[in-house]
């Protein structure tokens, strides 16, 4: 990806056609959870909630997906008494007042993909409203040290610490290797985009192959505590998920992460737009 590899003055808000591509397809994931967010009501099911993101997508072009959309709802958010992935996928449980909620969806448009997650609650929620808001530390913390080229595996760690000091516990420790972030690409457009197991295929074999090279040159495409990620950060889209949890509530947010080789640390690594749902919220309470 030589857009994105190569020196770019895009932390200055000059993208790449590449970048904008890859923007673009993130606002309209973002644009979907708050879409479908507005109509959540007590009784909504997680398994509606998905449709009802799929649906959207749908409606606006997308025929692709990194994974389908999830949705969970309560204790779910904080990934309670997860130990298989299947447990992951949306189930039958019903929205109900007070509760939060996080929809999670990975759609490919255009041969662009972005991965991103929404956090929010039906109602009042003082706790989640305070993971939330938490949430901002880390954002700062991961964008610095990444500047800084430290290993990902202590980045990892020093989220870890964080959350320790702020009274949470890491739930994306509970993802497939315990994941906080991964690498995401370009994907080649064909008329029959198959999935499996809820994961596009190409997207897979994207990833499958950089977990390949990676290997051969010494890095991984996945951002886990394992050494396999005891390495600097690999130049390319990384999407990036802190989550919280704290007495069954969880809170998150997933969005993407532009590293270059750049020497110039304002643009060795940015994130890819600062108009997000998350962002304006921390902008807002800051002002009022």
């Amino acid at each position: 990806m030589a857009s994105v590899t190569s020196a770019t003055s895009a932390a200055a808000g000059e993208l790449t056609a590449e970048l904008r591509g890859f923007r673009e397809v993130q606002r309209l994931a973002y644009d979907c959870a708050e879409a479908v967010a507005a109509q959540l009501k007590p009784g909504v099911t997680e398994r509606a909630a998905a449709r009802m993101q799929r649906e959207w997508l749908r409606e606006r072009g997308v025929r692709d997906w990194f994974h389908l959309p999830f949705a969970w709802f309560g204790d779910r958010t904080a990934f309670v008494n997860f130990r298989v992935p299947l447990q992951f996928f949306p189930t039958n449980r019903e929205l109900e007042p007070g509760m939060a909620f996080i929809l999670d969806m990975a759609p490919v448009h255009n041969g662009f993909t972005a991965d991103i997650g929404y956090s929010g609650c039906l109602g009042l929620n003082p706790v989640h409203d305070r993971l939330l808001a938490d949430l901002e530390a880390h954002r700062e913390l991961i964008l610095r040290e990444v500047r800084e080229r430290r290993p990902l595996r202590e980045i990892y760690e020093d989220v870890d610490r964080l959350m320790v000091r702020q009274g949470y516990a890491n739930r994306h420790r509970a993802y497939p290797f315990g994941v906080i972030a991964h690498k995401i690409d370009r994907v080649r457009q064909r008329r029959w985009s198959p999935t499996l197991f809820g994961f596009g295929t190409q997207s897979l074999k994207g990833l499958a192959s950089d977990a390949l090279h990676g290997h051969r040159d010494g890095w991984s495409p996945l951002w886990s505590p394992y050494t396999f990620s005891d390495h600097p950060p690999q130049p390319g889209l990384w999407a990036v998920e802190p989550h919280l949890g704290f007495r069954g509530t969880g809170a998150k947010f997933e969005e993407i992460l532009v590293v270059t080789d750049s020497k110039d640390p304002q643009e060795s690594a940015f994130w890819l737009d600062d108009d997000l749902p998350h962002v304006r919220r921390w902008q807002e309470e800051k002002a009022a």
